[in-house]
């Protein structure tokens, strides 16, 4: 299988500058050669000193039409190489991407200029969603400006992907310590109540820290899910939430030990209480937030069902 490293981002979001130093790199220069497909041209350019040194072959595919999988086999033939970076336009749509059989999707990483997020955010969310759904890593770039609106960026991207990396960059490096705040509840009170807002942010932000979170006690509105998987004595209390447009919704919960579980039905709104601990769940594939119910009790539906990260 020939690896495929996929770059995606809009114009000017830093894709090139990443590429450029990802291929300058002692642990990139392995043997064999690497073929890079640009999709899109923007103002930084490739240095021909340094697609030689890499023993990179660059080629430019500027029309849509022209991304096919003879296409990009014809390219493979006449290269040979041992790995392929696509630098993808941002303007055609990620979920349309076709490559040729033996062709594997080893990595994607996704750039975005945080001085245009919010651009880009409103007026082309369908887009930046396709971008981010598959990608292990998110860096944002040019964050000096916009350090008070970082957490809400990371909120709006995780609401997408949940498991990936972000990274927020400044001019002088990776920015680290921003998200101690920022929180619309009080950590400390005794019972912390959550609201539609307050559900989405603690949700996204348990899965980052969930350390924050253990031993503290919670309440919420949640509907059930009761996965037919699940092992006896737990479910699931979530909400729906709007990840980027109305169609594409995603169920937002933990999973929940309740001794009476087998008492709710799937889909029942219920008003919970419980205790945030963090241990091994199967589906979760490792450590993560589950719950300890403390009590439950039945709820109204919600006026508001779906949740949204807006």
């Amino acid at each position: 299988m020939k690896p495929v490293f996929v770059i995606n981002g809009f114009l000017e979001s830093g894709k090139t500058e990443f590429i450029n130093y990802t291929i300058a790199q002692p642990y990139f220069q392995t043997k064999g050669r690497t073929l890079l497909i640009v999709c899109e041209e923007g103002e930084v350019e490739y240095s021909k000193e340094l697609l030689f040194k890499s023993k990179t072959d660059l080629v430019v595919i500027e029309d849509r039409e022209d991304f096919t999988p003879d296409k990009l086999k014809a390219y493979e033939k006449e290269f040979s190489p041992e790995r392929i970076i696509i630098e993808w336009n941002g303007m055609w749509n990620y979920k349309e991407i076709k490559l040729p059989f033996g062709w594997s999707i080893e990595q994607q990483i996704t750039t975005i200029d945080a001085s245009t997020f919010v651009n880009y955010y409103t007026n082309m969310r369908s887009l930046l969603a396709e971008m981010v759904r598959n990608s292990e890593m998110i860096i944002f770039n040019r964050c000096d400006d916009r350090m008070e609106e970082l957490p809400n960026y990371k909120r709006n991207i995780k609401a997408v992907n949940p498991t990936a990396d972000i990274i927020f960059e400044g001019k002088d490096g990776e920015i680290t310590t921003i998200f101690e705040d920022d929180l619309p509840f009080d950590l400390n009170a005794p019972v912390i109540e959550l609201d539609e807002k307050g559900y989405g942010i603690w949700y996204i932000d348990s899965l980052d820290n969930v350390d924050r979170y253990v031993g503290k006690t919670i309440s919420f509105t949640a509907m059930c899910l009761i996965p037919p998987e699940f092992p006896k004595g737990y479910f699931i209390p979530g909400r729906m939430a709007m990840t980027c447009c109305a169609d594409d919704m995603a169920f937002l919960g933990f999973a929940c030990k309740y001794d009476k579980a087998d008492t709710l039905s799937d889909r029942q709104w219920i008003k919970i209480t419980a205790r945030v601990d963090k241990e091994y769940f199967e589906d979760y594939q490792g450590e993560g937030p589950v719950l300890k119910a403390l009590s439950v009790e039945n709820a109204s539906r919600p006026k508001n069902e779906v949740i949204s990260f807006n």
